[in-house]
Order: structure tokens, then sequence, then C-alpha cells
């Protein structure tokens, strides 16, 4: 008869247990993956700036226990520390920089001083912010044998994005950093991963798609549609759960085939 130790199951459960910081988890993809995640049986640590009301919503409806809300502007470096010096004893062991901001305006309709404040406010939330976080957790989870990283990026890095210049080149930038994070923590069993959707249905493109190029929008995808939060929550899930390793270092394309790159 074989025995069961229940203290190595115990010990087994423990390494295995995914605490999961999900940054901009009030809405839209954040809130889709932090709901995602948690049915997974991870505890999350959902991340809002200013829409404390909309996080306390999901943590009311989130499975599972262990959850909690957190609030920070990630755009100001003494923030993200306070942030992680929060959260440095609770082993966050998988990171989803989801947070961000879209500014669209063609640059022939700025002004200097709004064409700085708009590149100003886009790289420090987009890139910087991600990337301070990053090198905050990533330091512990090298420590702690390993950890996730996994960065909410977009299509808009690769075909470029006319009337929001920052916010592609933020997310070129993202890409390159998580290409670079990779190879730089492979040896310390800290993986990381990007997600790059295209046009998604969130509070933030709501009135795009219902404007009147909103139809336009939709057939930039042959299936005639864009994409559902819940199923950007499904890859970062995926990646953050059953990715094998040697996928490290990925960008996973989810738009639909709207745009195409080799």
């Amino acid at each position: 008869m074989t025995r069961i130790n229940n203290d190595n199951i115990m010990t087994h459960n423990i390494k295995t247990l995914k605490r999961c910081l999900v940054t901009g988890a009030s809405r839209g993809i954040g809130r889709a993956t932090a709901l995602a995640l948690a049915e997974r049986g991870a505890e999350v640590f959902i991340h809002y700036h200013k829409e404390k009301a909309a996080a306390d919503s999901l943590l009311k409806i989130m499975p599972g226990a262990g959850h909690s809300i957190v609030s920070a502007d990630l755009s100001r470096p003494e923030q993200i520390q306070q942030l992680y010096e929060a959260l440095a004893a609770k082993g966050v062991n998988v990171l989803v920089n989801n947070a961000g901001v879209y500014l669209e305006k063609p640059m022939l309709d700025m002004d200097f001083n709004e064409w700085q404040s708009v590149w100003d406010l886009t790289i420090n939330l987009n890139l910087r912010g991600p990337a301070h976080l990053s090198y905050l957790f990533a330091r512990q989870m090298a420590q702690n044998r390993g950890g996730r990283i996994i960065n909410i990026s977009s299509r808009g890095a690769f075909r470029g994005e006319p009337d929001a210049l920052a916010y592609g080149a933020s997310k070129a930038g993202l890409n390159s950093f998580g290409q670079s994070m990779a190879k730089a923590l492979a040896h310390k069993k800290v993986l990381v991963f990007t997600v790059a959707p295209g046009f998604v249905e969130t509070d933030m493109a709501i009135g795009a798609l219902k404007g009147p190029h909103g139809d336009a929008i939709k057939a930039q995808s042959p299936l005639n549609r864009v994409a559902l939060p819940e199923e950007v929550a499904g890859i970062s899930v995926y990646l953050a759960f059953d990715a094998p390793e040697y996928m490290t270092g990925a960008i996973v394309d989810l738009n639909g085939a709207s745009y195409l790159r080799m």
C-alpha cells in the first residue's frame, strides 16, 4: 500500500500557488484577467488608480479567497516602490502589466506643449511603469526560485498608430523590454511573455466602436468583430499557469488576423 505524505502535498501546494498582481484591474482586460486567474485558483491583488468603486465591486465577485485591492499611480516611481513594498511579503510570483493609457489626437493638431504632455504621460505609464514594477518584482522572483511576468502590449506596436504616436512607440518599447528581460532572467526561472491584442471591446474602445467608424474597425478582422476582454484574459491565464518555460520571450498576437507579421 502506498503511503500518502500529507506534508509533501501541503509543501507542493504552497510552492505552486499563484499569487498574482494585475495592474489596471478595475475594468476591461485587467478586470477579465483578474477574474480568470481567480477562477484558476490564484490569489489576486487587484490594482487600480482612481476607480476604487470598480475595484471594490470586482473584489466582491471574485471566486476563491485571499484577494485584495491595491492602489498606485504607476506613472510615478515613488508610488510604484510603495506598491512593491506593500506587497513584498506576499510572495507575488505572477505580474501582469496591463495598466496603460491611449491618447488619440493627430500630431499636427497639437501644439508643442500638448505634444510633450501626451508623450510624458504615455511613456511614463505604458513603458516606464511596467519597467520599474518588473524590476522590483523580478528581483524578488529571482530570489524565490522563479516567477512569470506578462506584459499587455498592442498590435499598434507593429503596424503603427498614426493618431496615437506615443502609444505605438510605448508598446513597441514594451515588446523590446519584455524580450530583453526574458533573456536576462531565464537563468533565474523568471519567464517573461507579451500579449499583443488588436482592438478589444472595453470601456476605452466603446466610443469608437459605437461611432461612425465602428463597422470599419470590426471589418479590419476577417471575423468582422473585435476581441473580447475574456479572450485576452484567457491567453494571460495560459501564460501564467500552463505555458512551457521554453516560450519565454514570446509575443502572442491576438488580433483576429487583422494584422499579420512575419
